[in-house]
């Protein structure tokens, strides 16, 4: 908006903001989150609880999905917000589990798009834009959480108005408790369970269903099989241990959508083993592990303990092998895979030469040099162990060496 627009008056729709504007928003953004997130878990807790239970990964996406979505029609009005919509309708129906009503939520909307206007005034001081834009983006901004808070009072009331008179509903507030990172009292457990007609098991498995998720699933699973067929994360509750007869209820009532399942745990450890099965779908989806229609944790412990922490795992290798560091980078690679497949199998110079496709004198003379480098961590046990676990797992990821 140029410096010379006349400021609206009450009523009057504001003049779109200029597109370029969003030019200089959006490399503000990642900082912006990250303020948000901060400021709004001080100010109220409960969502720094629930950044840490199994709804944290949808809470995170919806934010940044919000933030994304006002740059984006600020430089296209025509742009679709229809992702965005969905998380907030998630973000409804997430207070509505929790038995919040809507007024810490839109008090955190409310923070963030003040934290939102002090940052754009900074940018408008660095790039010495006019009073009247700024004043322009702080009405469009607040009509904006205003849509935002719409929005999500759409997910809100549809569960508040089934939750009144539907079992499916009841039961999907119970799995939601479940699941809790600060779980309601055993009081209020086991009354949910009384009104929605379930019995409390000792324990439970979980299964994580690659979305969309259709209703006709339902219609498939035991009577006592909990289910929560919301995206973006779509997962079910099964009582007990994972029997013959529990899986053939699971391959029929789940044809046509891929699933993993969790490991049988404790129910106050149902939310591991949704994260469990989670993480599995991923591994399956970035190639790590053979896809399939039904997954199963128990098949691929070893592999979810390797990549649980890729960053940790990344710090030990570059630990680890510091001595090979000054090297070319090509030598480098070339050791540190003959050095993976050496303390992964144990085996000869021959055998290990057959693996990498080299002659068995090569693995002999790159042994003799990764001897010289790294011999005393070789010949200790624990920093041995270190080396051959950060390396099957850089291995399990794709990088030949520590990035």
């Amino acid at each position: 908006m140029p410096s010379s627009a006349r400021p609206p008056v009450l009523g009057e729709p504001l003049d779109p903001l200029p597109r370029q504007f969003a030019a200089f928003m959006r490399p503000q953004l990642p900082g912006l989150l990250n303020e948000i997130r901060t400021e709004v878990t001080r100010t109220y807790p409960v969502y720094g609880r629930l950044l840490n239970g199994p709804d944290g990964d949808a809470i995170r996406q919806g934010v940044e999905q919000a933030l994304t979505a006002f740059v984006d029609r600020v430089a296209d009005p025509a742009s679709s917000s229809e992702l965005r919509d969905e998380l907030l309708r998630r973000f409804g129906r997430v207070e509505a589990y929790e038995g919040r009503d809507l007024e810490v939520l839109q008090g955190a909307y409310r923070l963030g798009a003040r934290i939102a206007l002090r940052r754009a005034r900074t940018v408008g001081r660095q790039h010495s834009l006019s009073p009247a834009l700024i004043l322009a983006f702080a009405d469009a901004l607040f009509a904006y959480v205003e849509e935002l808070e719409s929005v999500t009072r759409e997910g809100y009331a549809e569960v508040r108005e089934r939750a009144a008179s539907e079992e499916s509903a009841l039961r999907r507030q119970l799995l939601h408790s479940l699941l809790s990172s600060s779980p309601p009292p055993r009081t209020t457990v086991s009354e949910l369970c009384k009104t929605a007609a379930w019995e409390l098991p000792r324990s439970c498995f979980l299964v994580a269903l690659r979305p969309p998720a259709s209703e006709h699933i339902l219609a498939g699973l035991d009577r006592d099989v909990l289910a929560d067929l919301d995206i973006p994360q779509p997962h079910l509750l099964v009582p007990g241990d994972l029997t013959p007869q529990r899986l053939d209820m699971l391959r029929t009532a789940l044809t046509g959508t891929r699933a993993a399942i969790g490991l049988t745990v404790p129910l106050n450890q149902a939310a591991d083993s949704v994260r469990w099965a989670r993480r599995v779908l991923q591994l399956a989806d970035d190639d790590v592990i053979a896809d399939a229609p039904l997954i199963r944790c128990e098949d691929h412990l070893t592999t979810l303990w390797l990549l649980s922490d890729n960053a940790l795992v990344d710090r030990v290798a570059a630990r680890e092998l510091a001595a090979l560091d000054e090297l070319p980078a090509r030598r480098r690679d070339r050791l540190v895979e003959t050095l993976r497949v050496h303390v992964s199998t144990r085996a000869p110079a021959e055998q290990v030469g057959e693996i990498l496709g080299v002659h068995a004198q090569t693995v002999r003379y790159r042994l003799r040099m990764l001897d010289t480098y790294l011999g005393d961590r070789l010949a200790d046990p624990e920093h041995r162990f270190a080396i051959e676990v950060a390396l099957r797992s850089l291995h399990l990821r794709g990088h030949d060496s520590p990035e």
